[in-house]
């Protein structure tokens, strides 16, 4: 009997140790910590050898860094998101420009980048500042580093930095025990990397049992909290070794009040004093003298020493203006802006005219008005401006440039750059509907004025701000097909207003008075502007505390509009 029993119990106790040695693994299976380690190269998003992922503060962002010959080194739009937007690439010309208040600093990117130019006297770098792989420009991190304040740190198996452009207050604390960061928390998640006792490591968000860290070696992932210790805030020291640019602007005292003055003929322009008697403590005159003539910088000149003169004796500063707007029907020549401003030959060309007229006739301003830079211009324009502030700027010379208001469409126009390389920035707050828009409406409206000043404001400081104002308005004719415009100015108003029989009406939304009548079968309209909607927008020129005001054109407003506007300058305007 017991010879039955012993070989059952025996069965009995295995089945019990099999069952529990399963329940056991079970249960060291759930409790123990994984050994499993992430795969790098896809945590960090690479996908090539030389590719450095970029851990940008506390972020793994998308773009990636190269290593190219041992040297560290960005993509350009890596550089203009993240660093500076103020380089200047010429792909045709093959160069790299910087400009700072006072020159021009230039790479010739590819085999002769180890070589910087400054005025044109070369200082050799060890390295190559500027490289093309395809059509992709890459600019090395430490050339970089010369113009914008940034510090990083490189790091092997894999490739990876660590980059900060901000310095904060961060919390720290220090590892306990040998552990690892983990890829998320939990103890079955993959393993990042190791950190051993004594190591200290960033807290970036703290949770129940587990915190997201950050290592001394950029790995981001977490950590229990068991093994972190005391934690302690530390002052990240800010980095401040880059080239610092200073513009010194040159600027006229008090508010301006300029205003344009179209001239096509130096022979038939009348005197400044005679352009101006009508007018109330007007400081600006803003000739049209200069015009494009072709695509290689050359422009024509109808400047006049004795139109200087004159308004030098008036106390009135000469800026004068050089434009496109006129090219095609005086000159027959579509004026295309990438060809001008793509050659460094041709912007040194028109800079280097224009500085001459300047010094000729004694000019104390040059106002830029290129209305019809395209987007595929807007940089080569900008580097422009820079240029040529450097020599506005050396003579002591008023540079103002003249833009519409802000749109998605003029973005690359670029009122940033302007806000700091140009004295003034002129918005032109008129022509808010226009022949040929598709729609009649208001010239300029006051919620088309102020948000034009705001959006611009949100790049240009309000001190150098100047708001255009229109001397004329339009008259639209609404019938079958597209609306149809013509001009009208301030000072035939009245008379068309009476010949209406139309009593205007004050239109709230507006800030305009407002006419509307049917005459030969067509609906005719006309926002009004006169001393009334003038007031107003100046009133919100005072509320945004611009510069000044100018106002287009001088010689076709109602005298009528002087006596606020001369309130506006001297700051009495209620």
């Amino acid at each position: 009997m017991k010879k039955k029993i012993i070989p059952v119990l025996l069965a009995i106790v295995l089945i019990f140790l099999i069952v529990g040695i399963a329940f056991g693994s079970k249960i060291l299976e759930k409790y123990s910590y994984s050994k499993e380690r992430a795969d790098l190269n896809s945590y960090f998003n690479r996908t090539a050898d030389n590719e450095i992922a970029i851990v940008l503060q506390d972020e793994i962002i998308e773009e990636k860094a190269k290593l190219i010959d041992g040297v560290c080194y960005f993509d350009l739009a890596t550089v203009g998101k993240y660093f500076t937007d103020r380089f200047y690439v010429n792909t045709e010309e093959k160069i790299l420009l910087f400009t700072t208040a006072n020159d021009v600093i230039r790479i010739e990117i590819g085999d002769g980048s180890n070589v910087i130019y400054v005025s044109d006297t070369g200082t050799s770098i060890d390295y190559k500042a500027a490289v093309y792989e395809g059509e992709t420009l890459y600019i090395a991190a430490d050339y970089v580093k010369r113009y914008a304040n940034f510090s990083y740190s490189l790091y092997d198996a894999p490739l990876r930095m660590q980059v900060y452009t901000q310095w904060n207050t961060i919390t720290e604390a220090e590892i306990t025990k040998n552990t690892s960061i983990r890829y998320r928390g939990g103890i079955k998640s993959e393993i990042l990397t190791d950190v051993e006792a004594g190591d200290k490591v960033t807290i970036l968000e703290e949770l129940e049992n587990w915190s997201k860290v950050k290592s001394a070696d950029a790995f981001i992932g977490y950590v229990e909290n068991k093994f972190l210790g005391k934690k302690t805030s530390v002052e990240q020291l800010p980095v401040k070794d880059a080239m610092e640019v200073t513009y010194n602007s040159v600027r006229k005292e008090g508010r301006i009040n300029m205003v344009f003055h179209q001239v096509f003929d130096e022979n038939v322009a009348k005197s400044v004093a005679e352009v101006l008697k009508r007018t109330k403590a007007v400081n600006v005159i803003c000739p049209t003298w200069f015009r494009l003539s072709d695509n290689a910088g050359n422009f024509t000149s109808i400047a006049s020493a004795s139109y200087v003169n004159q308004a030098h004796d008036l106390g009135v500063d000469v800026w004068a203006l050089i434009t496109d707007v006129d090219s095609k029907d005086m000159y027959g020549v579509d004026i295309n802006f990438y060809d001008i401003l793509s050659s460094s030959e041709n912007r040194k060309r028109l800079i280097s005219g224009l500085m001459q007229q300047v010094d000729t006739y004694g000019i104390d301003g040059i106002n830029i008005d290129f209305e019809k830079v395209r987007n595929d211009a807007g940089t080569h324009f900008v580097q422009f401006l820079r240029e040529l502030s450097i020599e506005t700027r050396k003579r002591g010379v008023v540079l103002s440039v003249d833009n519409y208001v802000p749109t998605e469409y003029t973005a690359h126009y670029n009122r940033k750059e302007q806000g700091l390389v140009a004295d003034y920035v002129v918005i032109m707050g008129y022509d808010e509907y226009y022949s040929g828009c598709g729609e009649a409406g208001p010239n300029a409206s006051i919620n088309y004025v102020e948000n034009g000043i705001i959006k611009t404001k949100e790049s240009v400081p309000a001190e150098k701000i100047i708001n255009a104002i229109p001397f004329y308005t339009r008259v639209w004719e609404s019938g079958e097909g597209e609306p149809t415009s013509a001009t009208l100015t301030m000072a035939n108003q009245s008379t068309w207003v009476a010949n209406s029989g139309v009593e205007p009406v004050w239109r709230e939304e507006y800030c305009q008075n407002y006419i509307e009548y049917q005459g030969n079968g067509k609906t005719v309209q006309c926002w009004l502007e006169d001393t009334a909607s003038i007031k107003v927008k100046l009133q919100v020129m005072n509320a945004q505390q611009v510069a000044g005001v100018a106002a287009w054109k001088v010689g076709i407003e109602d005298t009528s509009v002087w006596e606020v506007i001369e309130q506006y300058t001297n700051g009495t305007l209620n």
